[in-house]
């Protein structure tokens, strides 16, 4: 009987300490995952990274197929907007820091884009990061297209902690990474889409340009296998009415209109693309021109100035400016419907022909340089009506890609 009763002691000790080891690692186990439900954790700190939770695109996020996010109409809004700031963003360039350089007003940073029949999604970098997990996206194009790039790269890159992102410069490209999604935001210089005399990143700026209208290949090989790519080719082409290109025999350089040589040009990258790009892979967007303001007798007739010192947009629903060559824009229209519908064509040109206040004017560059106050002095002559402050107008632009994007995903469970 004595034994028996030993036996069963030692029995009952033997759980009782399973137990309480059981509850003692249920315990830490409990104050692990409490910790893990702050992105202020102490571990999340140590190592660089917070809790990532599971993002979903909903209906709601998603446009209408029967939705012309093209026509609409600015409207006020210094409550959402700007999408992030200048401070707020270190991959900026100074050619576009407008107020850092200077520019007296913020106007048109709180202009928000709204279409006449639905409402562009509000943008969600961390929507988006999922959106592109494990993809490459790639903006291709001039210095426009670049300011596209750095807009997108501002839009995202305040969600991702210090150390999971990176951004590098290997000419002709720009790469900004999100490590933990994996995800690559690329630009990759290329003025003309096809090869030119000005494909070098940095000391581009010729006389005399001269373009290889059926050579593509330098510049492809980089695009080739790339998840989301964005193509953009218009202000280069447009210095002097008639440019000097070659097609076939490189010696053989002859002077071409400008809207032939576009459309040889473009001919080009569309064999490229029927040949190279596999549409169950990958998306592939062309981006219409971006609209000039040099001229303020377009938008006030009997005015003698350019876009400097405009602070609001241009209130008349049909207009369009001379910059805006409604031949290319054709040329491009007529192309693409002979690409077929596995590209998709971002017209964002009507949208920002509005945006007579958003260029640089004095505020940027010109040659690598800030202005002078001397030629600050002179807008007529030193002002930039080409390019976009940032915050600004390209950033509406990838606002629309955004929704595109949206619209084209599936969730995975």
């Amino acid at each position: 009987m004595s034994i028996q009763t030993s036996t069963d002691s030692r029995i009952i000790q033997s759980i009782f300490q399973v137990v309480l080891a059981s509850l003692l690692v249920l315990g830490s186990v409990s104050l692990i995952l409490d910790e893990l439900k702050s992105n202020e954790s102490r571990i999340f700190q140590l190592y660089g990274f917070r809790q990532r939770e599971a993002v979903f695109v909903t209906k709601e996020d998603q446009l209408d197929e029967s939705c012309n996010v093209f026509e609409g109409q600015w409207v006020w809004d210094n409550v959402s907007y700007p999408l992030y700031t200048e401070k707020s963003c270190p991959y900026l360039v100074k050619q576009t820091t407008c107020q850092r350089n200077g520019r007296p007003d913020s106007y048109y940073q709180n202009w928000r884009w709204k279409p006449n029949s639905c409402d562009l999604p509000r943008f969600d970098a961390l929507k988006l990061l999922d959106v592109l997990r494990n993809k490459r996206l790639m903006f291709i194009g001039d210095s426009v297209q670049r300011s596209t790039f750095e807009s997108m790269v501002c839009m995202v890159q305040s969600v991702i902690p210090d150390k999971k992102k990176s951004f590098h410069r290997i000419p002709p490209m720009k790469i900004f990474k999100a490590e933990e999604y994996n995800v690559s935001i690329e630009y990759y210089w290329a003025p003309f889409i096809v090869e030119s005399i000005s494909d070098h990143a940095t000391n581009h700026t010729v006389h005399k340009r001269l373009v290889n209208l059926d050579a593509i290949e330098k510049h492809s090989k980089s695009w080739e296998g790339v998840d989301v790519l964005i193509f953009e080719s218009y202000v280069w082409w447009m210095h002097q009415p008639k440019i000097n290109a070659t097609f076939g025999d490189t010696s053989d350089v002859r002077e071409y209109n400008v809207t032939t040589a576009y459309k040889m040009a473009l001919e080009t990258w569309a064999k490229w693309f029927k040949t190279k790009i596999n549409p169950e892979k990958q998306r592939v967007f062309f981006t219409s021109m971006s609209p000039t303001h040099l001229w303020s007798w377009e938008w006030n007739p009997g005015s003698d100035g350019t876009c400097y010192d405009e602070l609001y947009p241009i209130d008349k629903p049909s207009y369009w400016g001379t910059g805006s060559n409604q031949e290319i824009m054709k040329i491009v229209g007529d192309v693409l419907r002979r690409v077929g519908e596995n590209v998709t064509f971002l017209n964002i040109t009507k949208l920002s022909e509005y945006r007579k206040d958003g260029h640089t004017t004095v505020y940027g560059e010109r040659r690598g340089k800030l202005l002078t106050k001397e030629q600050r002095a002179d807008p007529k002559k030193y002002g930039d009506c080409i390019h976009w402050c940032l915050p600004g107008v390209p950033d509406t632009w990838n606002e629309i890609l955004y929704a595109y994007l949206l619209r084209s995903h599936r969730n995975s469970f």
